[in-house]
């Protein structure tokens, strides 16, 4: 029996995920639904692929660790500074990993090939009816809805370029390209705050890469990516005025 221990912790704003089957949810409905389950994000994991989307108004970081991925910062505390009344802020990218909720792909072994992975939904989102004619249906018959097929693709999609994303990563991490960063700021009513645990590209050791290596990364997208999250440090101040604009207390990030 698993114990809390054991148990593994699901992904962020994932509930109960649920790999996506015929005679289980043949008449479920994913109902229109807002951003409020963000609310309280601090930040929103990225991928390569939308570093240049991201850069135009989200401070790009890398989480620390061994295996920390980038991500995009949307606050200094528990309060997402892009949503209101559980609408994202007009004329804003929001984040791909927000937009295929409640979907994902789902590993069905630890040692998990690509073919061993599977469309889940999250049944416990709170968006998920059973019966009814309101909303997308999940199949059309014994086949897979559209609305289904389109979520596959742009969840396969994703999970393809999370793989590359780790792979920019682990190059990153073996060229001593992070640096440990920090934030520290005072609020216009003198709350501190102070934000760590992220790490930055080193822009002087970028720009010292062998030619080899330089050449690899610039047909592998990497470089370009670099430079985007480079850019987009420029949007830390940004988010601080944001926060100071909220009329609530610092909250502890969660």
């Amino acid at each position: 029996m698993a114990t809390t221990q054991d148990t593994p912790r699901q992904p962020l704003f994932y509930v109960e995920p649920q790999p996506l089957n015929l005679p289980q949810h043949r008449d479920m409905r994913v109902q229109n639904g807002d951003y409020a389950f963000t609310s309280e994000a601090l930040a929103m994991p990225a991928v390569i692929g939308e570093f240049a989307d991201l850069s135009r108004t989200y401070p790009i970081l890398f989480a620390a660790g061994e295996n920390g991925g980038p991500i995009a910062l949307l606050g200094v505390d528990a309060t997402n500074t892009f949503v209101s009344n559980g609408a994202w802020e007009e004329g804003v990218y929001v984040p791909a990993y927000i937009r295929r909720h409640p979907f994902a792909l789902m590993a069905l072994t630890d040692t998990a090939t690509p073919e061993e992975y599977v469309l889940a939904l999250d049944v416990g989102c709170g968006r998920i009816t059973t019966g009814g004619s309101d909303g997308a249906p999940l199949f059309d018959g014994e086949e897979p809805s559209a609305f289904v097929k389109e979520m596959l693709n742009f969840c396969s999609a994703y999970s393809a370029d999370g793989l590359v994303t780790a792979e920019l990563c682990k190059a990153l991490r073996a060229k001593g390209l992070l640096l440990d960063q920090r934030l520290d700021g005072t609020m216009p009513d003198g709350q501190k705050i102070g934000l760590d645990g992220f790490q930055v590209i080193d822009a002087k050791k970028l720009t010292e890469l062998d030619a080899e290596t330089v050449v690899e990364w610039h047909r592998r997208g990497w470089l370009a990516a670099c430079f985007f999250h480079l850019a987009s440090l420029q949007r830390v101040g940004e988010i601080l005025n944001r926060r100071a604009k909220i009329a609530t207390p610092i909250k502890p990030a969660v």
